[in-house]
């Protein structure tokens, strides 16, 4: 685990290198570091769950994927996005919550602008720049994070987006129920 980098300050990450292109902007400050983690989520009909006597905690009302050139790869959340909230009848401003996937600050940045997003609505807790990164269980964090904090907060709709490596991106939008 990378996280939580205790004593950070200012001025220690201000001096670090670049990680990728010699006069790049991403460092290991501003990138989201890689954790241990594992996820398990339970999905059913509504049928299914009134049958076993479950409370839902939230309905999924679309979903989708897309894929941009493997050159811009953190920027996949923006297409899929857009085509989850089409399915879904939604738009931007119907969105109450958001937990996207921080894999870069400048990718981050990127897709909140690109969608238009209120950075007030996203990652309310802190995302994976903050919390690090469980490869391979970040859709069911990010998921997960996104329903429980539209329950804490009384949030009706929710959107969740990552990027996946090569391009392409998912997202998830949800109404608490």
């Amino acid at each position: 685990d990378e996280y939580i980098r205790h004593g950070a300050t200012l001025d220690s990450v201000s001096g670090l290198r670049p990680a990728f292109a010699k006069e790049g902007s991403v460092t290991a400050a501003n990138a989201s570091g890689l954790n241990d983690g594992a996820a398990a989520l339970v999905l059913m009909s509504a049928d299914e769950a009134a049958k076993r006597g479950l409370k839902p905690l939230a309905r999924i009302a679309s979903w989708a994927n897309a894929g941009v050139d493997p050159e811009i790869m953190g920027t996949g959340p923006i297409p899929a996005s857009r085509k989850a909230l089409e399915k879904a009848g939604w738009s931007v401003a119907d969105l109450d919550l958001i937990e996207s996937n921080e894999a870069f600050a400048a990718q981050s940045i990127c897709v909140v602008r690109d969608l238009g997003l209120d950075p007030a609505k996203v990652n309310v807790n802190g995302g994976a720049i903050a919390i690090g990164h469980p490869i391979g269980a970040s859709g069911a964090r990010i998921l997960t994070t996104l329903v429980h904090e539209m329950k804490r907060s009384g949030a009706k709709k929710g959107l969740a987006t990552l990027c996946v490596g090569g391009g392409m991106g998912v997202a998830m939008c949800v109404e608490a129920v």
